[in-house]
């Protein structure tokens, strides 16, 4: 497990890159995070290790999982912290809107002739 730690910590990213590559080139995202699991098992084979089956597909597997785990993790913070800017855009816009609205209504109330108009929903 040692050499996870070295070695297989170090696959994650270029796993990670290699799913996106192979993104671009036509593979469905939807296939994304099995194709992780296979690069990872692959990496397992031929790198973390070669001679052992069984600790090649765990460490595989792991290398795998960790980046789709990665993957998911970036992806579901930036949305969040997009939403979360977006959020405060509009509650700002809304208390701008509703400023100005109240500015407006103070306003046509200080000038003399003006009434207010009942404002009538169309269904």
């Amino acid at each position: 497990m040692e050499e996870f730690s070295i070695y297989g910590m170090a696959l994650v990213p270029v796993i990670l890159a290699m799913v996106e590559l192979l993104k671009r080139v036509g593979i469905p995202k939807k296939f994304s995070p099995i194709t992780a699991l296979i690069l990872g098992i692959l990496s397992g084979f031929y790198y973390l290790a070669p001679g052992e089956p069984q600790k090649a597909i765990f460490l595989g597997l792991i290398s795998g999982l960790s980046a789709i785990g990665l993957w998911s993790g970036t992806k579901n913070t930036l949305e969040e912290l997009s939403n979360n800017s977006n959020n405060k855009l509009l509650r700002i816009n809304a208390v701008k809107n509703s400023a100005r609205s109240a500015r407006k209504l103070k306003w046509k109330k200080t000038i003399p002739g003006i009434k207010e108009s009942k404002r009538t929903v169309k269904k």
